[in-house]
């Protein structure tokens, strides 16, 4: 009797959580019986994934926060591989958070080279340490890229096998497509603006107070507004701590509420990452902001790119505003936010803007989360078929 096909699957954030939940829901529609273990979030969890240690443990970047946590990190990372090993799966596929996952995988690989590996979601190798692509041939059959562009990078890079396969957000559409009730609250007064400020503690402690600042003056220079903030719930705590100095703190929601929301903002303050798709796929003009640790910042000079903004990137032009490091003041972060709560010519060019984004991310048509299963299930036909199984 054939035992069920079993993947074992390593997230390493909470947009990693997002992607393996629906990779999961994709697998076991086409294999009711297939099987996961591994490492993963509060969703994979609901999902039936036991994983081996909460998410928190390894939802970390940054220089500084990485060495403080180094050990705790280094066991995890020899944790996983041995859990990798030991479950004897059909698969491991990494997801995300290649600091960590891509170290599990070079020792997967090293024990067991017949293992089929997938990466889901491509290293920004495109940007940052274009050496990483060539590298990755060592210990990944096959990366499965969100973004268009990304397996021309690879291939101009000398990296593994790229399949495009599209942003598992694009699943989640119907939940980010506003109404035409939801059109007509976003046009209505007061106002809901959105802040996001990341979904690591390191984000949040950098990013949560110039927010502050950056909001107080706006509520000084703008009609009332409402303000929300959907809250991570590995980092509530960072959050709710950095919160206490705000003069006006926002309402905090669910990530349950959060789409309604979305469907709703009339603009949004966000750090930069996989939130920004989110409000794009939603049309909600946004202003976007990033700090690292002044230690970490002289190697801006490394990247290769002009924006480190997703909708940016996707348009290959400089659409939504962008605050990095020293230009992340709260009189920067008002003064672009402004216009797109009042209106006019700069929120009609962002929406319009954001509509090409969607329109280019819609291109292939079928479900991002079914073709990344459609991939795996076919690393693993290939290997069944080579051991004549």
């Amino acid at each position: 009797m054939e035992k069920p096909p079993h993947v074992f699957l390593v997230a390493g954030e909470a947009s990693g959580d997002l992607l393996g939940v629906l990779l999961m829901r994709a697998l076991r529609a086409e294999r009711p019986d297939m099987r996961f273990s591994g490492v993963g979030g509060e969703a994979m969890a609901r999902e039936g994934l036991a994983s081996l240690f909460p998410l928190a443990d390894i939802a970390v970047m940054g220089l500084v926060p990485v060495l403080r946590r180094l050990p705790l990190l280094l066991e995890r990372i020899e944790r996983t591989a041995r859990a990798a090993l030991a479950a004897e799966a059909d698969c491991l596929v990494l997801i995300d958070a290649p600091d960590f996952t891509h170290r599990v995988a070079r020792r997967v690989r090293r024990a067991r080279p017949a293992l089929p590996i997938v990466d889901y979601v491509s290293p920004t190798v495109w940007a940052w340490r274009p050496g990483r692509a060539r590298a990755m041939r060592r210990y990944v059959d096959e990366v499965l890229a969100l973004l268009p562009f990304e397996p021309a990078a690879h291939e101009r890079l000398g990296g593994p096998a790229c399949s495009y396969v599209g942003h598992p957000l694009l699943d989640c559409l119907d939940s980010l497509t506003p109404s035409s009730a939801d059109l007509a609250a976003r046009e209505a007064e007061p106002p809901l603006v959105l802040v996001l400020p990341g979904s690591r503690r390191a984000e949040v402690a950098r990013l949560t107070p110039v927010f502050g600042e950056a909001l107080a003056l706006l509520r000084e220079r703008c009609p009332p507004f409402d303000l929300a903030l959907p809250v991570v719930p590995h980092v509530a705590e960072e959050i709710e701590r950095n919160l206490g100095a705000w003069a006006a703190p926002p309402r905090l929601l669910t990530q349950e509420e959060k789409p309604a929301a979305f469907r709703r903002a009339r603009a949004a303050l966000v750090a930069s990452g996989a939130a920004t798709l989110e409000l794009a796929l939603a049309g909600v003009p946004m202003a976007v902001a990033y700090k690292v640790a002044a230690v970490e910042w002289p190697l801006r000079a490394l990247v290769s790119v002009d924006s480190i903004v997703l909708p940016n990137l996707v348009l290959g032009e400089r659409l939504v505003p962008e605050f990095l490091q020293g230009r992340a003041t709260p009189q920067g972060l008002a003064l672009a936010l402004e216009p797109l709560i009042r209106g006019g010519a700069a929120r009609a060019a962002q929406t319009a803007g954001l509509a090409r984004v969607r329109a280019l991310m819609l291109a292939e048509g079928r479900s991002p989360s079914a073709r990344a299963a459609e991939r795996v299930l076919a690393r693993m036909a290939a290997r069944r078929a080579d051991r004549g199984l």
